[in-house]
């Protein structure tokens, strides 16, 4: 009963933005940190930015700094990315973790909840 479950993914040209949606079921996304990682075919799943839970403060990879901007909407339950400026390296499937009200984290193990992931496409 307690998911997470992105939307938002799909085939974009380079350039171009979309936006990913976060929803969270059962629980409250307030009170977790919120992860977004991503994982292209053969290669490891990597993080590419996360929300803190205590001040909300944002962090992000290197190779998308000033591309990709992460925020929440309590109402909503929903944490969103949204990717400007997508380039072909970007296409992998995407996913939303949270760890309860802890900081942000690189390790995986230690997130609570995961979502299913959408997929992210940037082509010509």
């Amino acid at each position: 009963q307690l998911q997470l479950v992105e939307s938002g993914g799909g085939l974009v040209q380079p350039g171009g933005s979309l936006r990913l949606s976060c929803a969270a079921s059962g629980f409250t996304l307030d009170y977790y940190a919120i992860g977004w990682f991503r994982q292209a075919p053969g290669k490891e799943r990597e993080g590419v930015g996360c929300l803190g839970s205590s001040n909300r403060s944002t962090y992000y990879a290197d190779s998308v700094q000033g591309r990709f901007t992460i925020s929440g909407d309590a109402a909503k339950n929903t944490v969103y990315l949204q990717m400007n400026s997508l380039k072909p390296l970007d296409t992998a499937v995407y996913y939303c973790a949270a760890r309860v009200l802890l900081g942000c984290s690189p390790d995986l193990d230690s997130y609570d909840y995961w979502g299913q992931g959408t997929q992210v496409t940037v082509s010509s």
